[in-house]
Formats: structure tokens, C-alpha cells, sequence
């Protein structure tokens, strides 16, 4: 089965962590959570989105990236990072997804850092978007369609 994580830099709305949260669990994929976040993880509305699945979440915190860079020993397998961003041209349909890759998105309001996207300008992914009358999908979507992609790669190939 699928193992690789989902991982939410500076998170802001909790319910979008919590559904994210319980599509993890759907997976049985680990949930990575880079701080600062714009709640608090014992918000109702975090375990409210999460039912009560929230339990079940493998849950990884980090109080940076670089932190998780290190924490997760991704300096020699930058390969493993995918980045998702509404900026790229590259559409998610393109990446090559494995056991060991982690799906990254930024915060709802201010996406990834832009230290990211110079570090790993190759490893930039966006999920299409047709009309001009929309600046984004909502998160916890755009996370689970790529996590579906993910397991449809990695499971069914």
C-alpha cells in the first residue's frame, strides 16, 4: 500500500487540516505539519473537520522546513519532495509519484515560501484550472485529488 506523507507548510484553517488529516487516515499515510500554523492543533474545529478520525492521524510536527528537511534526511533525496503551486505550468499529472515522495502544499493565504522554489525549481507541480474566474482551489481538495493520483500511480501501475 501507499506510504508516502502529506506535508502542510504554515497551515491556516484548521478545517482544511482536519479533512486533509482524515484523507490521511483513508490512506493510512502520515500527515506532516511545518509550523507556525494559524490555530491551534486542539481547536474543535481541527477535530471537527477531522470527525472522530483525528485520533488515528500518524502525525508529524516540524517547527521548520529546514528542520524538516534534515528530520526527514531530504538533502540526499530532494527527487521525493512535489510541490504544489498554482504558479507552476507543470500540471501534477506529470510527476512521477513513489512510495517515499512527499506531496508539500503551502498555507492557504501565502502558499509555499519563496526560498522553495528556488531551491527545487524542477520539483514544482499545479492542478489544472480552466476558468479564469478562480485564483485557487481549496486545499484539503487539492490534496486529496493529488493523494488519489498518488495511490493510482504508486498502487496500480
Amino acid at each position: 500500500m501507499a506510504k508516502f506523507s502529506i506535508v502542510l507548510v504554515a497551515p491556516d484553517i484548521p478545517g482544511n487540516t482536519g479533512s486533509i488529516g482524515r484523507t490521511c487516515v483513508a490512506l493510512d499515510i502520515r500527515l506532516i505539519l511545518i509550523k507556525p500554523y494559524g490555530f491551534s492543533l486542539d481547536q474543535k474545529s481541527v477535530r471537527r473537520a477531522g470527525l472522530d478520525y483525528w485520533k488515528h492521524v500518524q502525525l508529524t510536527e516540524y517547527d521548520s522546513f529546514d528542520q524538516f528537511i534534515s528530520g526527514e534526511s531530504l538533502n540526499e533525496h530532494p527527487e521525493n519532495l512535489f510541490f504544489f503551486s498554482r504558479f507552476s505550468e507543470t500540471p501534477y499529472f506529470n510527476a512521477k509519484f513513489t512510495n517515499s515522495c512527499y506531496l508539500v502544499f503551502g498555507s492557504e493565504t501565502s502558499g509555499l515560501p519563496d526560498h522553495i522554489s528556488t531551491d527545487y525549481p524542477s520539483n514544482f507541480f499545479s492542478l489544472p484550472m480552466f476558468s479564469s474566474k478562480i485564483r485557487s482551489l481549496n486545499l484539503s481538495n487539492a490534496a486529496t485529488a493529488v493523494a488519489y493520483e498518488s495511490v493510482r500511480q504508486i498502487d496500480f501501475v
